[in-house]
């Protein structure tokens, strides 16, 4: 009975990944949730709203203290000058993805996007009618890059909408400033409206930068930017979000947004108000701690045998396993939780073109050291298997 358009669409891998490791009590490094808590004023503040009556529905477009947080957000790490009335709280932001692509794009529009991409943008975009024009990132010595002339191909005159993933999942890439600006220059060129998914924003490592698109010269006026608590705060279960921009765009994804989960997270927003203005060595810890899981999950997988691509941000490491005499990492995925009790997943299901993913795996490092440690001494087991 399912539409054909979202027939393709009708599970996540990472539940079905996820599924698998509780099934087989394998380490879980396939979906990105962190194993401990976060702050923990943040959750004492959640649970005295909850006890002190703050559980009704929140206004539709969230709650004062959390839209001027954010705002004062994006003011104190960017110098983006944001008016807390274009600040619109959403159901994390997979649902700000979706209200936005929604909102802006009709049947047969196109989408220009990066592949692989969170599965969510696929499905997304189908939901709409609207068609992806996916760009290829390619392994590109150690890490993973677009080539100019595809991106250029990739825009025509049905080009609606330009969406933005950096720091980059799956592959951990941070677009820097030269590629952003050529994305700009093309989304302007075809006058296409920017949606950057900035949920990783916090979490960059070895010194690099991350750079808003909304902060490069024309840009603010035609891009929507959005994020998310759950990775920064490792509350990935509350789903609160947000979008900002210019007022008739986000008008725009609200009327979308509010026929979704109109509101949510009453007790939590008020908290992460507060969260959002913890001092910088929060931030500067947060992202030390998994740059640390980061060398300390790399390592050992370079240990068991896969080759290693550099990880600038987020929370995975994305791998090849061909050196472990594996061509598919859909096939080496499906059998690793019985081989060797780990999770992981194949980086072809975040491909238009599975075949661009073929032999890539993801792991996620956000977990504790002793459990990723754990992890890599069992994946060691592989090597010797191949050897």
């Amino acid at each position: 009975m399912l539409v054909e358009r979202m027939r393709a669409h009708t599970s996540t891998i990472f539940a079905e990944m996820s599924a698998l490791a509780l099934r087989t009590g394998a380490i879980n490094l396939g979906q990105g949730f962190p194993d401990t808590d976060g702050p923990a004023s943040l959750l004492e503040d959640a649970a005295a709203n909850i006890k002190g009556g703050i559980n009704q529905y929140p206004p539709g477009v969230g709650v004062p203290e959390l839209r001027t947080a954010v705002a004062e957000h994006q003011r104190r790490f960017y110098g983006l000058d944001v008016d807390p009335d274009t600040v619109l709280i959403t159901t994390g932001a997979t649902e700000a993805i979706a209200s936005a692509v929604l909102a802006l794009c009709e049947a047969g529009d196109e989408v220009v996007t990066f592949q692989p991409y969170y599965d969510s943008y696929a499905a997304t975009i189908a939901l709409a009618g609207a068609v992806i024009r996916p760009v290829p990132l390619r392994p590109n010595g150690s890490t993973f890059a677009f080539d100019p002339d595809e991106l250029r191909a990739a825009f025509s005159s049905r080009t609606r909408v330009v969406l933005v993933n950096t720091p980059h999942n799956p592959t951990g890439t941070v677009l820097d400033r030269e590629q952003l600006t050529l994305i700009g220059e093309l989304a302007a060129e075809h006058d296409a409206v920017i949606v950057t998914d900035e949920v990783y924003e916090h979490m960059i490592y070895d010194g690099r930068p991350h750079v808003p698109m909304a902060t490069l010269p024309g840009l603010a006026e035609r891009t929507l930017t959005i994020s998310s608590v759950g990775k920064t705060f490792s509350v990935t279960g509350w789903k609160v979000g947000w979008v900002s921009g210019p007022a008739e765009l986000v008008s725009a994804v609200r009327a979308v947004k509010q026929f979704l989960t109109y509101v949510s997270g009453a007790p939590f927003q008020p908290a992460i108000a507060t969260a959002l203005g913890l001092p910088d060595s929060f931030y500067a810890q947060l992202a030390g701690d998994l740059q640390r899981k980061r060398d300390l999950l790399s390592a050992g997988l370079r240990e068991a045998g896969f080759t290693v691509f550099d990880t600038a941000g987020t929370y995975f490491v994305v791998t090849d396993v061909t050196p472990l005499g594996f061509t598919d990492g859909a096939e080496f995925c499906w059998s690793l939780p019985e081989k060797v009790g780990v999770a992981a997943v194949p980086v072809s299901v975040f491909c238009a073109d599975p075949e661009l993913g073929r032999p890539l795996v993801r792991f996620a490092f956000c977990k504790r050291d002793e459990v990723l440690a754990e992890a890599a001494s069992r994946l060691v087991a592989l090597r010797a298997a191949a050897g």
